[in-house]
């Protein structure tokens, strides 16, 4: 028979049952020979205390289709598990091999019937057994789940303990009364989906079962149940006091509160009164993300000690600002989720700090928890390592878009209109507040995500101003108020979009109405290759104080690995993948690692967007520049010293040092750099920042970040750049090379001839269809010209326009050639003119163009093209010549930027240089393949394999990509595990490609980074040497 329950996961008025009260996250201690001279407390974890006894481990699993199939005595402590399968708790079951995974980012997994969820529901049925000791029952003993999704009922030896929901916050339950001395018997009927899964669409897999830490505190019969430790700070910051306020279980009992400062000295301990206490601090020490220092707070009773990390801070709006210590921040900020592709949600301790570090490393200081709380214990490394925190409550109700019919506003806030959402969304919010109330790292609560505006999220927002008045409150679905609904928003405290175009932006700072700091919850959407426009925004961030900074969607990929490649390479699956329906393809890979924490190019540009410092040229000659301290609360003295080096045609010339920066923080010095000026050739002086000391996550020298200034303009190398144009003109005397090439002209093919080569010119296509030199063929197909790029993710949009113009599948004609000699005064060089346009299939011309070719004595090729562009078309993705060359040409030398990827919009983590690599290692491994790899601003090409070159110059910059891979390849696989490699060596010569954007969920391409000119020339020369 089936197991009979009571429906609570779907009763709106049952949302917990058996619950204690909602209190502070804390792990307490025995007094006895625990921690007695320690007061660090990232060493105060669960495993730390035997208060604590952790039930993680390998418990017996079934997974239901439904709630009818469950044994019906399955939690009885005389059910045969031994036919149960094992699982780890915690996990996720679709990790090991139940249901399957499923990602959908808008679209609820079931239909829309709120409160009701299918029938057809997933079960997972645990049972563990543990042991508990005769002194164990003379105390208080809490059964801890720390996360368990959607919902969950419990017994221990038979008896039904409680019931509880919301995925992402602990619930505790008194276990005391079922408990016997021995062993004891503990099953979790756990469903995949319950009430509450209407109030957690959050953009994610959808992962079920226990997946964080369960465990048994043992406590004193009377104890400290919460209590809530608040700084005050006086106008000058020369004065704090800390209070504590203290709840018990059921009576007062003599607590002493002892504080100790940031380096371990003990301050002064008291006696609680009434369940208060206060300290007042003079002159104190202050808590930002820059500088975290914490007090340490000891909260003792008789039989147990609690430690309390404190960091005295003041949070605050002025003038539409936020100040932090009278300090105007800036947030350069991330989303983060709780993700790993083979846990799952399942986040330990040394995972998360691996995100904390790489987070670190790359200059971020603020996360937005979206869309949930996370693991209690993952803001207090906030606290440790210092981050900004907007902590989320786990709502969001996306879902309530796809309304058959009503428009986008019209539906957003059907679930929170709604009278049954009041109490649902307010215990919502109580758990994430009163969890991680003294967290110092937290300034802002966030009421959550994507559930439009209404009543049920007014009043929780009125509840959270009332219960914490030191922290500020943002919610950005208020923009989405439902038609009719008189809005109260005076709970927030701050504007918050996502996605805002440069306009919207300007036109909110603009408005003198508008008086609430500005920040952008997300923005430049970070998935595949990109994101690009950071510095756009940056430069917006920087120059109002009212722009508080913003958040990156997101930290990390969402995928599962499902195995690896021959090589060792992940395979990763994405949405779709598992047959589920519905789902959003791709849409969860959009972060600035991958999902091994391996780091993209798009990180690298975010770090270097937001380095601790700045310069600009002041004068070049005498070596002045002037350098702008980011930082909101450093000292450049204290944190870091900056290299130099003058670069004159790819070499550095000379180098220094400076260790004294004496640049408060938020100012600006100039100083005077000691070298020689190159008096000629393209120079530029190239500043590293460096790191002075060790921290937590990186050794003294770690280099922050690099600006490049231009000394001198000019061309690199001349004697290359300039050496067709010359040759064109004039051939050297002695040279072994005839004076003019040989011209045979066989209709469709021009066929120019010299001493050490022999080309095939198709006056069809326009273009070379044979290039041999030293009886060996530089190209193995046709030459082509290229309008395509593999659609990045963030030109999903565009893409469509651009398929739809015709632009990857085009076509050439040719109307008129002309075939000719220009006298230069060494002899002869072949001139092949034309007029031919490129047009879509189907459609009208996308360009006219008039390209001239010049071939000299020695085989060498300079093109010129006039492009008009169709000016009725979409913008181009690129323009330029495509060759397939040899594999064998498998290395490139190269002055551009570099040696990350560059774009018109993507290259702050790159700079001007001289740069070698193999063609394999200059492709980014995206899990979708698309456009990648590619470098703007270049001046010359060298591809190599080892005994001949095609060397690439032009009379200005261009971008080139040199792939293993061809483009329609790039555009057609799904996965990067099913590419196959080219035959060929495959380079692209562009005039221009457009710039990346993050228009896969954010505003459209800048038009400054679009290929849009109405019209273009463009010269390139090909040179070969050996």
């Amino acid at each position: 028979m089936a197991i009979k329950l009571p429906k609570y996961y779907e009763d709106p008025k049952q949302l917990h049952v058996g619950t204690m009260p909602n209190r502070a996250y804390y792990i307490p201690h025995y007094m006895m020979n625990e921690f007695v001279d320690k007061i660090d407390y990232q060493h105060a974890n669960q495993e730390d205390s035997s208060r604590v006894q952790m039930l993680n481990g390998i418990w017996k699993f079934r997974y239901y289709n439904n709630r009818f199939e469950v044994d019906e005595d399955f939690y009885q402590p005389s059910f045969d598990s031994d036919r149960f399968d094992n699982i780890p708790v915690p996990s996720c079951w679709q990790n090991h091999g139940y249901d399957c995974h499923q990602y959908t980012n808008v679209n609820f997994p079931f239909p829309y019937d709120l409160p009701y969820v299918p029938e057809e529901n997933p079960c997972g049925a645990y049972i563990t057994s543990f042991q508990i000791t005769k002194e164990q029952l003379e105390q208080r003993n809490y059964l801890n789940f720390e996360g368990v999704d959607s919902c969950y009922y419990v017994w221990i030896n038979g008896k039904f303990v409680g019931f509880s929901q919301v995925s992402h916050s602990t619930s505790e339950f008194d276990i005391t009364e079922v408990l016997q001395e021995g062993e004891n018997t503990l099953a979790v009927l756990v469903f995949k989906w319950c009430l509450g899964s209407y109030y957690e669409d959050q953009d994610k897999f959808r992962m079920s079962g226990i997946f964080r830490d369960v465990y048994i505190l043992t406590r004193a019969k009377e104890h400290i149940r919460d209590y809530f430790v608040k700084t005050k700070l006086n106008n000058n910051l020369s004065k704090s006091i800390i209070t504590v306020e203290l709840r018990y279980l059921e009576q007062k009992i003599a607590t002493v509160c002892t504080l100790y400062s940031p380096d371990g000295a003990r301050i002064e301990s008291r006696n609680a009164k009434d369940g208060y206490v206060e300290f007042e601090i003079e002159q104190p020490t202050l808590w930002n993300a820059e500088n975290p220092k914490l007090y340490t707070l000891v909260l003792e009773t008789g039989e147990e000690r609690i430690y309390q990390r404190v960091g005295i801070r003041k949070i605050e709006v002025k003038d539409s600002v936020i100040y932090f210590n009278n300090t105007a921040i800036k947030l350069k900020g991330v989303n983060r989720h709780d993700s790993d592709p083979v846990t799952g949600y399942t986040i330990s301790r040394a995972q998360a700090i691996k995100d904390l570090s790489l987070m670190k490393q790359h200059n971020i200081n603020a996360i937005r928890t979206s869309h949930y709380p996370n693991a209690p214990w993952f803001t207090e490394l906030c606290d440790e390592y210092g981050f900004y925190v907007i902590a989320e409550a786990d709502v969001e109700c996306h879902g309530a878009v796809a309304f058959y019919s009503g428009s986008y506003e019209e539906t957003f806030g059907d679930i929170v209109m709604r009278d049954i959402s009041d109490d649902i969304i307010l215990d919502r919010e109580q758990r994430n507040v009163i969890r991680d109330k003294n967290r110092a790292s937290i300034f802002m609560w966030s009421l959550g995500n994507e559930a439009g505006w209404g009543k049920s999220f007014e009043n929780a927002g009125r509840w959270v101003k009332s219960y914490d008045n030191t922290r500020l409150v943002h919610y950005e679905g208020s923009v989405h108020i439902t038609d009719g609904h008189k809005a109260d928003l005076s709970m927030l405290d701050v504007y918050s979009r996502m996605y805002d175009s440069m306009e919207g932006i300007r036109r909110y700072l603009s408005d003198d109405k508008n008086k609430k700091p500005y920040i952008l919850c997300e923005f430049i959407h970070a998935m595949g290759n990109g994101p690009g426009d950071i510095e756009d925004y940056f430069e917006k961030i920087y120059s109002d104080d009212r722009f508080a900074g913003g958040f990156v969607w997101e930290w990390c990929d969402h995928a599962i690995a499902v195995g690896k490649m021959a090589d060792g390479r992940h395979k990763y699956a994405y949405g779709g993948d598992s047959g589920e329906y519905p789902h959003d393809g791709n849409f969860c890979v959009d972060g600035l690692v991958f999902p091994d924490r391996t780091v993209s190019s798009g990180l690298l540009e975010y770090k270097n967007v937001i380095r601790p410092v700045r310069a600009s040229l002041v004068n070049g000659e005498t070596g002045e520049i002037r350098l702008e301290n980011k930082l909101d609360f450093t000292n450049l003295a204290d944190y870091l010293y900056l290299t130099y080096e003058v670069v004159c045609n790819g070499e550095v010339t000379e180098t220094g040092k400076v260790t004294d920066l004496d640049i408060p923080a938020k100012e600006a010095k100039v100083i005077e750099l000691t070298y020689q000026l190159p008096e000629n050739g393209i120079s530029f002086l190239n500043l590293r920042y460096h790191q002075k000391n060790d921290l937590p996550f990186t050794k003294a020298d770690y280099a922050l970040g690099f600006d490049q200034l231009l000394l001198r303009d000019g061309v690199y190398c001349p004697e290359l750049a300039e050496s067709c144009d010359r040759r064109m003109r004039e051939n050297t005397q002695g040279s072994e090379d005839t004076t003019s090439p040989v011209v045979k002209e066989s209709e469709p093919y021009v066929l120019i001839s010299g001493e050490k080569f022999a080309y095939r010119f198709n006056t069809i296509t326009g273009t070379f269809d044979s290039l041999i030199r030293n009886n060996a063929n530089i190209i193995e197909k046709p030459m082509e010209f290229n309008l395509w790029r593999a659609p990045t993710d963030n030109d999903r949009t565009v893409k469509n326009e651009w398929m739809n113009a015709g632009y990857d599948k085009h076509t050439v004609r040719v109307y008129e050639t002309k075939v000719g000699r220009e006298v230069c005064e060494a002899g002869e060089n072949v001139v092949i003119e034309q007029k031919l346009a490129i047009a879509a299939i189907q459609r009208e011309h996308i360009l006219d163009l008039i390209t001239k070719w010049t071939i000299d004595a020695a085989g060498k090729i300079a093109l010129h093209i006039h492009g008009d562009r169709n000016t009725a078309m979409p913008y181009l993705p690129r323009f330029g010549l495509r060759l397939f060359m040899p594999e064998t040409y498998s290395f490139v030398d190269y002055f551009g930027y570099g040696p990350s990827n560059s774009y018109l919009d993507k290259r702050r983590a790159s700079y001007m240089g001289l740069f070698h690599a193999g063609v394999a290692k200059l492709h980014e491994d995206l899990i979708k393949p698309q456009e990648n790899s590619s470098h703007c601003g270049c001046q010359f090409l060298r591809v190599a394999n080892g005994a001949d070159n095609l060397v690439v110059t032009g009379s200005k910059e261009f971008s080139f990509n040199v792939s293993e891979y061809t483009q329609e390849e790039l555009t057609v696989k799904a996965h990067n595990y099913e590419l196959e490699k080219s035959p060929y060596t495959i380079v692209c010569l562009d005039y221009k490609m457009s710039g990346i954007g993050s228009n896969s969920c954010g505003p459209e391409l800048l038009s400054k980074y679009r290929f849009e000119e109405a019209e273009f020339d463009f010269d390139i020369q090909l040179d070969f040497d050996k």
